[in-house]
């Protein structure tokens, strides 16, 4: 990985703003129907027709698309913009998406509601969704948009079944030494002890600099 892979986009803020509206509004869509996929009991016969339908407004999206990855974006007024990210991405139904709100530099949390489409056990989020989360959170709390942090290692300790539903993100900054930072951080229900807590080591590149560094690639760029 380089810097060469943040592209620089001269997209004016506005209209990012504009296009992540759009965006997000689909993938909201996209996002109900992913739950709607995994609940419904509708006859076969519906299944297919709707298939159909879906498969129609794939071709129309296909029309036009990036080749390859989202990637990360940014423009000259510090905007950034990753809207295919697993987990913060606005434009990837994939993802809850999470809003990471950072309360001082190195400490940051995030409440978000899981549902059918993140299970593991029964009526429990997969611990492989818990670990994808917390990366994220830790990534972000590891760089808090100063510097560009990549995960070295990430160790978990899961306590307790995580249930489906609302549930919290907390993590802030251990340790700093030279290029190596450690992450804390933990996901549960609001109120109730941890389900899963995490250790991890966060690693700024060689090829990047260890001050702040310019705002728009850095900022959606950990994990």
């Amino acid at each position: 990985m380089t810097m060469g892979m943040f592209i620089h986009d001269e997209v004016p803020t506005d209209e990012v703003e504009r296009r992540e509206k759009a965006v997000s509004a689909l993938a909201d869509s996209v996002r109900d129907l992913v739950d709607a996929t995994i609940r419904t009991t509708v006859a076969d016969d519906e299944l297919a027709a709707v298939r159909a339908e879906v498969d129609g407004l794939v071709a129309r999206l296909r029309t036009a698309q990036l080749p390859g990855p989202a990637g990360v974006r940014y423009n000259s007024e510090g905007r950034s913009w990753n809207w295919g990210n697993a987990v913060v991405g606005r434009g990837n139904a994939v993802a809850p998406p999470v809003d990471i709100v950072h309360d001082g530099f190195g400490s940051a949390y995030a409440e978000m509601t899981l549902g059918a489409a993140y299970e593991g056990p029964p009526g429990m989020v997969h611990g492989g969704v818990s670990a994808l989360m917390l990366d994220q959170i830790m990534g972000e709390t590891a760089s808090g948009f100063r510097r560009l942090t990549m995960t070295g290692t990430l160790t978990l300790r899961y306590r307790r079944p995580l249930p489906l539903g609302p549930v919290r993100m907390e993590a802030r900054i251990a340790h700093e030494e030279g290029r190596k930072i450690t992450v804390e951080a933990q996901i549960g229900v609001r109120g109730e002890d941890a389900a899963v807590e995490a250790t991890g080591l966060f690693l700024i590149p060689s090829w990047a600099p260890l001050a702040e560094t310019e705002q728009g690639w850095s900022r959606s760029a950990e994990g």
